[in-house]
């Protein structure tokens, strides 16, 4: 006999020569990076219990069907699961090909929403209604193709050997490139996701070795354009009353500060181990609004107390260890970068999320990456991670 048959029956037995080229040194099962696909799933898990322990008693929300937002979180998980699946068969590289399609349908979606397609949830204008009563929310997806497009401009020529690092070219087509979906974004306004991909450009911009002076440049245009966005008054009120009850908690606890407050009640109230799943009376009272999306670590924090919710961000930082990992042993630029941007959108975002709970964080209307209910959101994080298993996958076995 010849051939790789012929090497797994006579290396590890006839028996057991299926799981010998499954579990060979160069299969795609050895090569995935399971920390990383673990945790997330977990994370995922955990949020479908807590969104249904904060949905199963809000009639208003889950039209008579405690199981409502269960079944639907699970769906959306499953499909995010298919979605990485086909992230990871395609590959990274396949992808770095299609870049303008996708950088262009990502665009099209997101000025779809400043159109009559465009709906209003939750106070934000974010949203593109689909028929079934689905929706869609573009700027999710925004951010994966922000990191796609960029890492595509600043390692093309990196990678192909005729620079050491991006030129101050590149560099302004990066930015540009990125400027468009972000702009549209504000203008929503969806100040949340701008915040994000905004953190995106500044891991990107960090990752493929452009000069300091982008950086601090960037920064400063961004403080700048925040004090611009202000004096002009382009943000909603019921934004700038969020920042306003950050900077002062006690402003008005019972209006504008009170999802703030209500948060931190929950949590305060778990304790070390929680109150019990479906035995908090804050989730049970319906006091936190949006628990099973912006406010699900609360959910958390009070039914299973301080171990239930240092359990999630160590999960969290988990995910984001082994993404360094992935970036720092990859071979090429691209893939770096690539990692680099999703380490920096998962980092801010959970940041961001939890600490508005804990009130070290201005609410904005941001999920909790795997955790919060929302379609839009979960497929997106999905498709990252699926991207992180490519760059890992594809690497060289000797790195």
């Amino acid at each position: 006999m010849t051939g790789a048959n012929s090497f797994s029956v006579s290396r590890y037995g006839p028996e057991r020569s299926g799981w010998a080229r499954l579990f060979a040194r160069d299969s795609l099962a050895r090569r995935l990076d399971w920390p990383i696909l673990l945790c997330a799933l977990a994370l995922s898990l955990i949020g479908t219990v807590l969104v249904y322990s904060a949905t199963r008693n809000r009639t208003e929300l889950n039209q008579g069907d405690p199981y409502y937002f269960l079944v639907r979180h699970l769906l959306n998980t499953g499909i995010g699961l298919a979605l990485m699946v086909g992230t990871v068969w395609l590959g990274h590289r396949t992808l770095r090909g299609a870049v303008p399609f996708l950088y262009g349908i990502s665009v099209l979606l997101v000025l779809l929403v400043l159109t009559p397609l465009g709906a209003t949830i939750n106070g934000a204008h974010a949203w593109i209604r689909l028929p079934g009563g689905f929706s869609l929310q573009p700027s999710e997806f925004v951010k994966v193709t922000i990191i796609l497009g960029m890492a595509m401009l600043l390692a093309a020529r990196v990678d192909a050997g005729d620079r050491q690092f991006p030129d101050h070219r590149t560099v302004v087509q990066s930015l540009g490139l990125a400027a468009v979906p972000i702009a549209v974004t504000l203008l929503m306004p969806d100040l949340g996701s701008v915040m994000v991909m905004v953190v995106i450009v500044l891991g990107v911009l960090l990752a493929s070795g452009a000069s300091n002076r982008w950086i601090f440049g960037l920064i400063g245009t961004g403080v700048a354009g925040a004090i611009a966005v202000w004096q002009l008054k382009i943000l909603d009120e019921y934004q700038i009353n969020r920042f306003a009850a950050f900077a002062n908690p006690e402003l008005d606890p019972a209006g504008v500060g009170y999802n703030t407050n209500q948060a931190r009640i929950a949590i305060g109230s778990g304790g070390l181990f929680g109150t019990g799943l479906g035995e908090g009376s804050q989730t049970t009272g319906q006091f936190v609004p949006e628990q099973q999306t912006d406010f699900v670590f609360t959910v958390a924090g009070e039914e299973l107390g301080f171990v239930g919710g240092a359990l999630i961000i160590v999960l969290l930082g988990i995910v984001l260890w082994r993404a360094c990992r992935i970036a720092r042993e990859t071979t090429e630029l691209y893939g770096t970068i690539v990692a680099a941007g999703i380490i920096a959108w998962f980092a801010f975002q959970s940041f961001e999320n939890i600490g508005m709970t804990l009130g070290i964080m201005p609410v904005a209307g941001l999920p909790l990456p795997f955790v919060s209910y929302g379609g839009s959101s979960m497929f997106a994080v999905w498709v990252a991670v699926g991207l992180l298993q490519s760059i890992r996958v594809q690497r060289p076995l000797s790195a």
